[in-house]
């Protein structure tokens, strides 16, 4: 029988423990604060947006809304990053990308403060993460699916795992993370050579290669587990992932849906991010070493 992975019940576990956090800041007078950062209106970024504020106010954390025009200068984005960086009472900041074309977006990341660096953008926390070092933060969706193996009892040391994609916020920084605990991994993308093949021979199969349905029932192997990263819209307007859920839940013993899977998973893990950077900032003092010991 399929277990289903639902993000859901890993996020409801995971606010507990959070709210339990952010309290015990709050009574030292520290209220943890994320910074969303947002230029324009794209639909998809005015979702995540929506579902970051909810997910704050679930577990006592602030969540201030930093709305830029689409023509904004490189230069007025760059002053908005450093008044964020420089305000003691923001812990956590969020950028949209990709950001208009008319920005250089790789600046920008690279200005955004390591210790506020909740989602994993700077180069600094992404050396972080390549090297192993925990006092970086990983980009949150690499981040929710360990999170989501681990609350459903998945281990990881010793298996195979795939990872279809190998994107920089996605694919790489998981296969890192999957290493790091003793995975056998494989980095697959949509030109792999005998994809199929490959993917059978998994345990554990992770789609993140941002192609609606792309995995079937024949890249399967029998029991093993699959998780879908990918976020799609179907012919017919409707939300898909990277797997064809129908035919996979045939072979799998677990797998994760879209929607209500991994995604539910990821602003927990922000929220995580945002708790962890208000630490940084009021209990260690920046220092790193210290950091690594409160850890």
């Amino acid at each position: 029988m399929t277990t289903l992975m639902m993000g859901n019940d890993v996020a409801k576990a995971m606010k507990e423990s959070l709210v339990q956090e952010v309290e015990a800041l709050k009574a030292k007078g520290i209220t943890p604060c994320l910074a969303v950062i947002r230029v324009g209106e794209r639909p998809d970024d005015l979702a995540y947006e929506r579902g970051a504020k909810k997910r704050m106010e679930l577990v006592g954390i602030e969540c201030r809304a930093i709305e830029l025009p689409e023509d904004i200068s490189q230069k007025e984005l760059e002053e908005e990053i450093q008044k964020a960086n420089d305000d003691t009472t923001i812990h956590g900041i969020l950028m949209f990308s990709p950001l208009p074309e008319t920005l250089n977006e790789e600046k920008v990341r690279s200005m955004i403060h390591p210790f506020k660096d909740v989602d994993g953008m700077n180069p600094v926390n992404a050396a972080k993460v390549f090297s192993g070092d925990p006092s970086g933060f990983a980009p949150c969706t690499p981040k929710a699916v360990l999170t989501m193996l681990d609350y459903y009892g998945i281990e990881l040391e010793g298996k195979r795992v795939v990872v279809i994609g190998r994107s920089k916020v996605v694919g790489r920084p998981l296969a890192m993370l999957l290493l790091a605990r003793n995975a056998t991994v494989t980095i697959c993308h949509t030109r792999t050579k005998e994809l199929e093949k490959t993917c059978r021979q998994a345990e554990i199969l992770v789609a993140a290669a941002g192609k609606a349905r792309m995995v079937t029932k024949d890249m399967i192997g029998e029991s093993a587990v699959v998780v879908d990263v990918g976020i799609n819209v179907d012919a017919d307007g409707n939300l898909c992932g990277d797997v064809d859920f129908e035919e996979a839940k045939q072979k799998a013993s677990y797998i994760s849906p879209v929607p209500k899977g991994v995604g539910s998973v990821t602003t927990s893990v922000l929220a995580e991010h945002v708790v962890r950077g208000a630490k940084y900032f009021h209990l260690c003092g920046c220092d790193s070493q210290q950091v690594l010991r409160i850890l």
